[in-house]
């Protein structure tokens, strides 16, 4: 699955993405398909499918992914009016793509519906 994954062929360099940030575990580029006027995925290196893929191993690597957001809201200049983080999770959470990345959505006043 790996092979076939759009992130993972971001991650590899063979789809051109825009990196705002990369290390050896992450790497964070905006989403093609915007909600807000900061939308940034933030995925990890190694293919995940989702959550449920996660191992006790890996808690480092969410909190990593976790601190990240907070540094780019910041270097984006939304840390202080505010964002939101999301990790869609399956078909019925409304995750498309298969392999983990976290949203960090923000620049403007959002939808209240998602609580």
């Amino acid at each position: 699955m790996a092979d076939e994954c759009i992130i993972c062929k971001i991650v590899r360099k063979e789809v051109p993405s825009q990196p705002i940030y990369e290390d050896h575990d992450l790497v964070a580029f905006p989403d093609i398909r915007p909600v807000a006027p900061v939308h940034v995925l933030i995925v990890p290196k190694e293919h995940m499918v989702n959550l449920n893929d996660v191992g006790k191993n890996d808690a480092g690597l969410l909190g990593k992914m976790l601190r990240l957001s907070a540094k780019i809201a910041n270097d984006k200049g939304i840390a202080d009016s505010g964002y939101r983080v999301v990790i869609n999770n399956g078909d019925d959470g409304g995750q498309i793509v298969p392999h983990l990345h976290l949203h960090l959505i923000g620049g403007k006043p959002l939808d209240h519906k998602l609580g």
